[in-house]
């Protein structure tokens, strides 16, 4: 058996490679690629290019492990990002075809815990509307990269974001809407969504190594690192970012090879080896234009690339006379691009273990040309110079923005008054940490240090657990501090994402540990102007202050006898001791003035 299965093995590797010593329209692409990527120091990368139903060439290039030398193979495993989105779409698509779903009925039909920021939202969102991307919501992809939490706790989060537009006035991109979708599909179909596109589409392309968590990943033993390029020439590793939570919308991992099989089926209306895998009628649907994405129009340098739309997970344009469908995808440490030529029958793959790379599309437009037989273009060229020009624009902004750049004033206040958790309910908290004369923030996946830039105004660098923190390619994120009417520091404000508003998080102290049998000392009733006010320990170590006539207030304590209380910014209780430390009054302060309650 195990001899069989070697000389099978031995067949199809002289098998392919003689396909691709042979095919003309391969003559010298190796040296190709090898100089894409030297030129753009990547680690390593794998293509394959399916022609109807066959894989017509496939080859890794570089290393999937630079520090072990272990090279690239068209089964290597990598992170193929929102490539992922197309196989979540495709579970709504089988829902359709076995009338479980109507993609323009409202999702809150069949999912009424999903709510959205407002009640027309709730109305008028339907499935098609999630499936192409023209809910009204911008990306908001701080909320899940910088705060990640369980996928239930997302999809809770979805409620607080704002839209930027209404609904399907306009093409927004957004991963939410995705995640939401496999969550649809789990609830429909009864099953987890790993579980569901396992059985219904990796078990039915033979798709037996791809695996949805890095984790897995990890384990296998033909699975690339993921790498980016520092200061333009040096190669560093990047760890596996874990987006389990946010799955449907990007967390599959694959290789060229299973990917070719994905394709193959597209191309060939739904079918892989003789056997339906999607239905021909959501494959129509998926590979239209269900929303306009962008202008799309042709230039002088490229007049036959024209028109851009979005189906269900699939981006549609014209590439020089052919209809051509694709998806990119992009997470830490990795690029990729499927793409597909319908009417042509042809498809790519690309995949790299290089973050943020443009790689993977120009290799896929250099070997398009060649499938395509029409005139090649140097991408490879095109690009270099496209990107130097950016780099150097961007070192102009940078040098223009320093000159321009005054210091106004001092910080408003000492870096420990700074210090605090800061909340938005559409994101999560952030943990604001004096240490000396400098700020760090620290969230579960990334550390930061604030530079002060001006009042209390300071801005982001990342610090890098092997290189410290790295100031020399500037700051593209600012923070500004709030204060209220107290001249306390309320919270903060950030543009987390171009184009939006300021996103703002509430501050509230950070509690100091007080034991159970201190705070029996403060209980107590405190007259106040006529009234009586209680306080009281609940949840067996909470401080709590009853005032009649208002709501019962959480209190969290801040040190030498202050609490604050938890909702309202700018109102505290500070308890008064006598000489033998015998709680005697309570000062209320409040940005209306301080006002004492003596303990009955």
């Amino acid at each position: 058996m195990r001899k069989s299965s070697a000389i099978t093995a031995l067949l199809l590797f002289f098998t392919v490679s003689f396909a691709q010593k042979t095919d003309k329209r391969f003559a010298g692409l190796d040296t190709t690629l090898n100089r894409i990527l030297k030129d753009w120091k990547a680690a390593g990368f794998a293509v394959a290019v399916i022609e109807k139903d066959k894989i017509v060439y496939s080859k890794g290039v570089g290393f999937r492990n630079i520090e072990k030398k272990l090279p690239v193979t068209t089964n290597t495993l990598f992170a193929i990002g929102s490539c992922t989105k197309a196989f979540t779409a495709s579970l709504i698509g089988l829902l359709e075809k076995d009338d479980k779903i109507e993609y323009d009925k409202p999702v809150r039909n069949y999912f009424p815990e999903l709510k959205f920021y407002n009640d027309a939202m709730d109305n008028l969102i339907t499935i098609r509307d999630m499936m192409c991307h023209r809910t009204g919501l911008p990306r908001h992809d701080f909320s899940w990269y910088m705060f990640p939490t369980t996928r239930d706790s997302l999809i809770y989060r979805i409620r607080f974001l704002e839209p930027t537009a209404s609904v399907r006035e306009k093409w927004q991109y957004n991963n939410f809407m995705f995640t939401a979708q496999g969550v649809v599909a789990e609830k429909l179909f009864g099953k987890k969504w790993e579980q569901l596109i396992k059985e219904k589409i990796f078990d039915s392309l033979d798709m037996k190594r791809s695996v949805f968590s890095v984790e897995d990943m990890a384990k296998n033993n033909d699975a690339a690192t993921g790498y980016y390029v520092k200061k333009d020439s040096i190669i560093e590793k990047m760890d596996y970012y874990n987006i389990d939570a946010m799955g449907p919308a990007g967390s599959i991992n694959s290789s060229v090879n299973e990917m070719a099989n994905w394709v193959i089926a597209w191309i060939n209306g739904g079918k892989y080896k003789g056997r339906e895998v999607l239905p021909p009628q959501y494959i129509a649907e998926a590979i239209s234009s269900q929303m306009v994405s962008a202008g799309g129009l042709p230039d002088k340098e490229n007049p036959d690339i024209h028109f851009s739309t979005y189906g269900f997970g699939w981006s549609m344009t014209s590439y020089r006379g052919h209809y051509r469908v694709q998806h990119g995808g992009n997470i830490d440490g990795f690029s990729a691009m499927t793409c597909f030529f319908p009417s042509d029958s042809i498809g790519i793959v690309v995949l790299t273990n290089q973050n943020g790379s443009a790689l993977p599309g120009i290799v896929k437009n250099i070997i398009a040309d060649r499938m395509l037989n029409i005139s090649r273009k140097d991408w490879n060229g095109i690009q270099l110079k496209a990107d130097a020009e950016a780099k150097k624009e961007a070192k102009e902004t940078e040098k223009n923005k320093t000159a321009s750049e005054k210091k106004y004033g001092p910080q408003t206040h000492t870096t420990k008054d700074y210090e605090g958790l800061y909340s938005n309910p559409g994101y999560g908290t952030i943990d604001i940490t004096a240490k000396g004369d400098s700020l760090f923030i620290y969230t579960k996946n990334a550390n930061y240090w604030l530079k002060h830039s001006t009042y209390d105004i300071f801005n982001l660098y990342g610090i890098d657990k092997k290189n410290g923190i790295d100031t020399t390619e500037g700051s593209g994120t600012a923070i500004q501090f709030v204060m209220n009417k107290m001249g306390e520091i309320q919270a903060l404000e950030t543009e987390l994402q171009f184009g939006l508003k300021p996103f703002r998080f509430e501050r509230s102290p950070k509690p100091v540990a007080v034991e159970g049998l201190n705070l029996k000392k403060y209980e107590g009733e405190y007259e106040l102007g006529g009234m009586v006010a209680k306080v009281y320990i609940k949840n067996e170590n909470v401080l709590y202050v009853f005032v009649p006539g208002q709501p019962e207030y959480e209190t969290v304590p801040v040190g030498n006898g202050e609490f604050r209380l938890k909702s309202l910014s700018g109102y505290s209780m500070k308890f008064l001791e006598d000489e033998k430390g015998k709680v005697i009054a309570a000062n209320f302060i409040q940005p209306n003035g301080t006002f004492k309650a003596t303990k009955k």
